[in-house]
């Protein structure tokens, strides 16, 4: 998952990320360092924070656009 990339792209902290989404510090960390998978609801709400698609999230694609 593109996590990690996408949220220092954007300069933003892990705990910004957490405060933002409410959610816990630790949980983002795990996410980031693939020591725990993100369900569907968790990885919609990252594609929606960070306005890029799931399959870009997801690494499926290098396009972050949702429609293209």
């Amino acid at each position: 998952m593109r996590l990690k990339e996408i949220r220092k792209s954007r300069g933003i902290s892990q705990l910004k990320l957490a405060m933002d989404l409410n959610m816990n510090q630790n949980s983002i960390s795990r996410y980031e360092c693939g020591e725990r998978e993100a369900d569907y609801s968790t990885l919609i709400k990252f594609a929606d924070y960070f306005n890029v698609s799931l399959d870009y999230l997801l690494e499926r694609t290098d396009n972050p656009d949702m429609m293209k």
